[in-house]
């Protein structure tokens, strides 16, 4: 007979032997008789006293587990997906280790010898993390470790069916700003993720990311429903449903997310806000991510900050003449709070942006407080708020005063003593720029009144207040003209100095095409309404009068409304009488 050499050292088989004996687990006989089985075969003397049905598999390596000092642990429930993904697949194939659980940097493997260092070094520089021991039976982790990739193969059939859906047939490759625990870290701090560690699930992710940032998105919602889930993309201020995995991959997508942006894995009852830097085909996004829980799972909005699309021209923006005139002439006053006003997505930070890189100069001393900061300035000081600090815009405010600035940014009017502390710094010489959300440029005093404000105070302070609105374009590949009834413009609110004498007037609109997605429309405007603060509107302010009365002065003074600024884009063919009305609505 050939003698095969025992993987087991035999004096620890002996000695393990022995103390099932002296547990009464087995006799000397039962014990003498699979030692020399073991010496024969080089099978473990584990395996031989299972397989002869001597002991339970489950009570000796708990047995095992005990002597050896380590944890015991079944391995029934499910694996959690960002978890397992922590190690990759061909280790956990060859070694039979299993990932079970990982918290602070500390990866928990699940083995069935205590003695296979050799395994436990391997996880531990593959991964970098600190490697915490529990011991589990062999069938145990065969039969988790076959139900883990079995629900993998799931997860490539439905990234598989995904691209087919959205004719991405490429690699997706995305590198994270923060190490999720694999990967290559430059020197600045970005995380390279290799595509052979690119499990289904993380590249079902990365593939919804990138879509969205080549189709131009602001937004990612993904929607939890009771027997699907929904992807929908922002494009134009419009959100438009996208191709989705299937419902029962959500708690891997959310997880994979949470990880991204270091957030906790393991509350779900609780809404969780963070960020993601990510680097998609040579360009580097910022994603605000915000998650909330709903009945049938958790939702999550990604907001993209792409800073290589941010522009910074304030030609740009398109103002109509006038009210650009007016806005560039206060923009160089050298104090007073300017205030620019509309709805969260309305392009705020573009105008505010465009307009400090117009005023920056080496010989001007610029600060922003903003929460976040969404675009890097060169040359400006721009500090993070950070409210649970105590670092709140006024906080900042009362900072920059002692900092010698010219020019003070500051993210959004929210209360009283924010507009207080800008106030006093308009009127101790520095130029003020700030938000507010308001639907008008009158509203905005308004607002400013009940914050319990002196109106005197306000009235010498402010200079001007720009409303603003962004409309979608029409795609310039697939641009035609139609007719309307002329007398349907004039009930739009079109004045009739600007109506052609003719019964009909073109206009035009987008076929729809594979330049804009089929929808008409590639890109947007923005439509203005500059309210400048003259003598006449102070008057009013110090009388707390309504937003009307204001609205009616300017109006007479030459303010270009939002409607009015809408109706000049649609008559100069830049955008379609749909989008005026979902926007501004009809005639006032």
């Amino acid at each position: 007979m050939v003698m095969k050499e025992s993987t087991e050292p035999f004096a620890i088989a002996r000695r393990l032997g022995e103390l099932l004996v002296a547990e009464g687990v087995i006799n000397y006989e039962q014990l003498n008789e699979s030692l020399i089985t073991q010496k024969q075969t080089g099978q473990s003397l584990k395996g031989i006293l299972i397989g002869k049905g001597l002991v339970d598999e489950n009570k000796l390596v708990e047995f095992i587990a005990k002597q050896c000092g380590f944890k015991f642990m079944r391995l029934e429930a499910p694996l959690k997906r960002e978890v397992l993904s922590r190690v990759p697949e061909k280790i956990i194939r060859q070694k039979k280790v299993l990932p079970v659980a990982f918290n602070d940097d500390q990866l928990t493997v699940a083995i069935s010898d205590p003695l296979n260092i050799v395994a436990v070094d391997e996880i531990k520089i593959t991964t970098g993390y600190k490697v915490n021991i529990v011991i589990s039976s062999d069938s145990d982790i065969e039969a988790a470790i076959e139900k883990a990739f079995a629900a993998e193969e799931s997860a490539q059939k439905a990234l598989e069916e995904l691209k087919g859906k959205t004719g991405e047939r490429g690699e997706v490759v995305v590198e994270q700003a923060k190490p999720v625990g694999r990967g290559d870290v430059d020197e600045d701090g970005v995380t390279s993720i290799s595509r052979e560690d690119e499990v289904p699930v993380i590249q079902i992710v990365n593939l919804i990311l990138s879509r969205a940032v080549k189709a131009r998105a602001s937004d990612i919602h993904i929607e939890p429903y009771p027997k699907l889930l929904r992807v929908r993309y922002r494009l134009d201020g419009v959100l438009h449903e996208q191709p989705a995995p299937p419902k029962k991959f959500l708690n891997a997508i959310i997880s994979r997310l949470k990880i991204m942006a270091s957030l906790d894995i393991a509350e779900r009852r609780r809404p969780q806000d963070g960020r993601i830097k990510v680097r998609i085909e040579d360009k580097e996004i910022d994603l605000r991510i915000s998650i909330c829980p709903c009945a049938p799972g958790e939702k999550v909005v990604m907001r993209i900050m792409d800073s290589s699309a941010m522009m910074l021209d304030l030609e740009k923006l398109q103002m109509d003449q006038e009210s650009f005139a007016i806005y560039t002439r206060h923009i160089r006053d050298p104090h007073g709070i300017i205030l620019v006003t509309g709805p969260t997505g309305s392009g705020k930070s573009t105008t505010l942006y465009s307009t400090l890189h117009a005023l920056n100069s080496p010989d001007t001393n610029i600060m922003t407080a903003e929460d976040p900061v969404e675009f890097l300035l060169k040359g400006v000081n721009q500090v993070h708020c950070n409210a649970e600090i105590g670092l709140n815009f006024a906080a900042a405010l009362r900072t920059f005063l002692r900092q010698d600035p010219d020019i003070i940014m500051v993210g959004e009017i929210r209360d009283q003593e924010t507009i207080t502390i800008a106030i006093n710094a308009a009127l101790t010489g520095h130029l003020v720029f700030s938000t507010l959300h308001t639907n008008d440029a009158p509203g905005a005093i308004t607002r400013i009144l009940m914050m319990e404000v002196d109106p005197i105070l306000i009235a010498s302070a402010l200079t001007t207040v720009v409303a603003q609105r962004l409309v979608r374009r029409i795609c310039p590949q697939c641009k035609e003209s139609y007719e309307v009834d002329t007398a349907w413009l004039g009930s739009l609110g079109v004045p009739q100095k600007r109506l052609p004498a003719t019964p009909k007037t073109a206009l035009y609109r987008g076929k729809g095409c594979e330049n804009c997605a089929g929808s008409g429309y590639r890109g947007r405007l923005g439509i203005h309404e500059v309210l400048e603060v003259t003598d006449e509107i102070r008057e009013l302010i110090c009388q707390r009068t309504t937003a009307l009365r204001i609205r009616e002065a300017a109006s007479k003074n030459g303010m270009i409304s939002l409607q009015e600024s809408a109706l000049r884009k649609l008559m100069e063919g830049h955008t379609t009488a749909e989008e005026v009305l979902r926007v501004v609505g009809g005639a006032h």
